[in-house]
């Protein structure tokens, strides 16, 4: 009886099937990297907003016991003399500044990305403000009007 020889079959990826996903791959994460860093630098702007809001609640109660708004100088001094907030935003990635007008009757608050925080490279919402008409703006890195984006 006249047994058949078997080829012995060897295992393994070949070269061009190695290269294939290895395209595959790069373009995927070429694809990928930029959206998830447009998409975290938006959900990061909510620090911005937050910082902002709690500067406007408790502008409204320091109103409400002197009958002016606090300065930037108070914006760290402790209630009922100050604001008794942080000068930068609860994760640190925005410097929070406040601006009252000479008579006390108004203020401007601001959120600027802080330097060599992940938001400072997000130009298209580079600084927030908010005044004590609750008016919102934001503006992107060459000045222009950016609010219906960022503040939403």
């Amino acid at each position: 009886m006249i047994v058949p020889v078997q080829m012995s079959r060897r295992r393994g990826f070949t070269i061009p099937e190695i290269i294939t996903v290895l395209v595959v791959v790069a373009v995927l994460a070429a694809i990928a990297v930029p959206m998830w860093r447009n998409h975290l630098m938006r959900v990061q702007r909510a620090d911005a907003v937050a910082a902002l809001v709690a500067v406007q609640i408790e502008q409204d109660s320091y109103f409400g016991r002197h009958a002016r708004y606090a300065d930037g100088a108070q914006l760290a001094t402790p209630s009922p003399g100050g604001l008794g907030l942080a000068p930068r935003s609860q994760r640190d990635l925005y410097d929070i500044e406040v601006r009252s007008n000479a008579d006390g009757l108004g203020y401007l608050a601001t959120a600027r990305a802080a330097a060599r925080s992940g938001q400072s490279g997000d130009m298209r919402c580079v600084e927030f403000t908010l005044d004590n008409n609750g008016r919102r703006r934001a503006v992107d890195s060459e000045g222009k009007d950016r609010s219906a984006d960022c503040w939403r």
